[in-house]
């Protein structure tokens, strides 16, 4: 790591940010645009997913009661989805990609871009890593959805706002995350 960009930096930096966006335009959340794009998908297969409530308005309403939750406002997101949130996400996804192409660390063909931590446990093979990190991706996105927001929204923002739910999601989140990484990733010399 280099050692004048530290944890502490990443943190001050990342709280400045978030910061910003919550004094400016609204808390940060993501999860719900997962749910926005997949009725994008769903209303290009399915038109009649959606459909237009109120001419003069603009509203809409879904067949689907969780697109038709807050009188059809994640039915008007999937008709009109360039929000403030679906920029976000998309913006996450571009700075990744940027990210990696110009980081100066680069991951050389030996490393099979993944940590040696997770070399050291798991092996080198693509394959293996990219299913554990999809069921990873998948239960965490699954969880975010049930728990009706993500960790950007309830532990990030929702802690910057002093919210109870906030604490509480941290809390959970943290007492399932670090037993779990000290069972996958415990060392072999003990």
């Amino acid at each position: 790591m280099n050692e004048k960009f530290s944890w502490l930096t990443g943190g001050i930096m990342l709280g400045a940010v978030f910061l910003v966006a919550v004094w400016l335009i609204k808390p940060v959340g993501v999860s719900t645009q997962f749910v926005i794009v997949d009725g994008i998908v769903w209303n290009i297969l399915s038109p009649e997913l959606i459909t237009e409530s109120d001419g003069v308005n603009q509203s809409y309403s879904s067949t689907n009661a969780y697109l038709n939750k807050g009188g059809g406002k994640y039915a008007s997101n999937v008709i009109n989805p360039l929000n403030y949130g679906f920029i976000f996400v998309l913006s996450m996804v571009l700075g990744a990609v940027l990210s990696g192409i110009l980081s100066k660390n680069k991951i050389s063909k030996n490393d099979k871009f993944s940590p040696k931590v997770w070399r050291d446990k798991f092996g080198t093979s693509s394959l293996k890593r990219y299913i554990y990190v999809f069921v990873a991706g998948f239960l965490v996105l699954f969880g975010a959805r049930l728990a009706g927001g993500c960790t950007s929204g309830h532990m990030m923002s929702g802690m910057m706002q002093t919210s109870l739910s906030g604490f509480l999601f941290a809390a959970g989140a943290f007492g399932t995350a670090i037993p779990i990484s000290i069972l996958l990733f415990k060392s072999k010399k003990q």
